[in-house]
């Protein structure tokens, strides 16, 4: 194995609010970093560290997660607010410390009152320094956004009102690519003869874009920091925190010029509503002086789309052994609050009142019951290294990419739910059932496909507190989240919370301590009493369609 010199490289980010115009239509209040937005990727080398200092500069509490780190031994620097911290305080400032283990394509994102919504997201690059395991001349960077003239409270407001509408009249985004309007994309420009690896990232909140390439060859060879052995597609279907690489090899002449195709689109906002999809068209210049490529009309039939279950990870290792299998399902509810609430096992998340970190860390033997972590955080305590089997079933009509932070995952299945409703539309046609390959695909975000279930697998490996949420970030707002603690026990021997982050509860009156409410055992005075479901009519409404 050759070597690398590891390093520090130190980030300093003063997260603040700018003023914007993204989509070439509307100026608006966003989140920027040192003045600025798009913010600037940030790059490093597997084997350095990495200082994120974070000045919060605005008015509200602010945290950031690095999307796809495993963080093993690290927990409190994960960075969802009252999973694994209390928020940075404005006027505060944090250093996030990361000790760069793993290689790829990731990004890092605002995660307290979804602040990636709003601009505070950037891609994170980290290089395989000595060893790579595929060879190629240049690195591309493609990242797409989804962008909205109203900030995101205004939006949430609008779905979560029971007389209102999902999406909201003023719902429909414009894509970004690179941070910029996707009307005026900057060109990739080519050479002959050369392999590039071309990294897609979508920061989106709300919309997937399909990339593709036509007139070149694409491979797939990473999922979400995951290296697979290479499988060539026409098109990749990117959800929100999804990212992947590709390698295409350039043509051999600069006869011509040809484009790239993303399509921005969210299958579940009708089209009389607004324009979905949207297709954004970038250039890739072989020659300035020379023609574009005439592309005959393909056959969408023909078209090769990329499904992740028939990728194999890189490093060979078959499905895991099933200890244990917990089924999750996933939906919108009607509650006694006068809300729809989005759910898991018919419970809506709540944040408790202590992150469930700091309950984990201080209440020992009792931190193996799940109900201290309060009502309304859905809590799974998993043993040390017990393998996990997740079957999730979406029994609507809109997908769902779910992530779970501290892991990859084996996607191992799809299928048509059971779980469906009766009498309720199902795709023409059916799903059919889908099974992994000898590797199964490893990955840290997935898509749950309408009315269909997946089963995945992942080693209860990483003792910590591991937030599992829906990355559309209304349905995360909504409810659609829960926590995995994974060896709780194991946990209390061998991590424990900066000073600083202690400072920041106390000073925002947070509990630093206790059961999800601050108390002992299994008191929950103080902690607001969940809503809770209410029979739903006969006749289904515009939330069970659509969440």
């Amino acid at each position: 194995m050759a070597l690398a010199l590891s390093a520090d490289v130190f980030v300093d980010w003063d997260i603040g609010y700018v003023m914007v115009n993204r989509d070439g239509y509307n100026t608006r209040r966003a989140i920027g970093v040192n003045g600025k937005l798009p913010i600037p990727p940030v790059e490093a080398t597997i084997g350095d560290t990495v200082y994120m200092h974070v000045h919060n500069s605005l008015d509200k509490p602010t945290s950031i997660h690095a999307h796809g780190l495993f963080q093993n031994g690290t927990n409190a620097m994960d960075g969802p607010a009252f999973v694994s911290q209390c928020p940075i305080p404005p006027g505060e400032s944090f250093t996030y410390v990361y000790k760069l283990v793993q290689s790829g394509t990731y990004w890092i994102h605002g995660h307290t009152l979804h602040q990636n919504s709003d601009g505070l997201r950037s891609p994170f690059i980290i290089y395989d320094g000595a060893d790579v395991p595929y060879d190629y001349d240049d690195d591309i960077l493609l990242s797409f956004e989804d962008w909205f003239k109203e900030e995101f409270a205004e939006r949430l407001a609008e779905t979560i009102d029971p007389n209102g509408s999902f999406p909201p009249p003023h719902g429909y985004g414009f894509g970004l690519i690179n941070g910029y309007n996707g009307n005026d994309t900057q060109p990739l420009y080519f050479e002959p003869c050369k392999t590039y690896r071309i990294r897609l990232i979508n920061m989106g909140s709300l919309y997937s874009f399909k990339f593709s390439l036509p007139g070149h060859r694409m491979f797939v060879m990473e999922t979400d920091g995951i290296y697979t052995e290479p499988l060539e597609v026409d098109l990749i279907d990117i959800a929100p925190a999804q990212r992947y690489s590709v390698l295409v090899k350039s043509h051999s002449t600069v006869d011509y010029n040809y484009r790239y195709n993303a399509t921005m689109h969210a299958d579940f906002i009708p089209t009389t509503r607004g324009l979905n999809p949207r297709v954004y068209m970038g250039n890739i210049i072989y020659n300035a002086n020379a023609p574009f490529k005439p592309m005959s009309q393909i056959n969408e039939a023909q078209i090769v789309q990329l499904n992740d279950i028939y990728l194999n990870s890189l490093d060979s290792e078959p499905a895991l052994p099933v200890d244990r299998s917990i089924e999750i399902l996933v939906g919108n509810e009607p509650f006694s609050n006068g809300q729809h609430l989005d759910i898991m096992n018919n419970i809506t998340y709540k944040e408790p009142l202590v992150p469930s970190l700091f309950t984990a860390l201080s209440m020992g033997s009792l931190a193996m019951d799940p109900q201290v972590y309060g009502p309304q955080s859905n809590a799974h305590v998993l043993r040390y290294n017990e393998v996990i089997e997740l079957v999730i079933h979406n029994p609507s009509n809109l997908p769902h990419p779910f992530h779970l932070h501290g892991h990859a995952f084996q996607i191992t299945e799809y299928g048509l739910s059971d779980k469906n409703v009766p009498g309720f539309p199902l795709p023409d046609p059916l799903p059919q059932t889908l099974y992994a390959q000898a590797a199964p695909i490893k990955r840290d975000t997935m898509v749950i496909p309408p009315n269909q279930y997946i089963k995945l697998r992942f080693k209860a490996n990483n003792p910590g507190v591991w937030f599992f949420h829906c990355h559309l970030d209304v349905h995360a707002a909504l409810g659609m989240a829960q926590i995995f603690v994974e060896a709780p026990d194991i946990l209390q021997r061998t991590q424990n919370a900066p000073s600083k982050m202690y400072e920041f509860c106390i000073k925002q009156g947070i509990p630093i301590s206790g059961n999800a409410a601050g108390n002992r055992g299994l008191d929950f005075t103080g902690l607001p009493p969940p809503p809770t479901p209410v029979p739903r009519s006969a006749t289904r409404n515009r939330d069970a369609l659509v969440h």
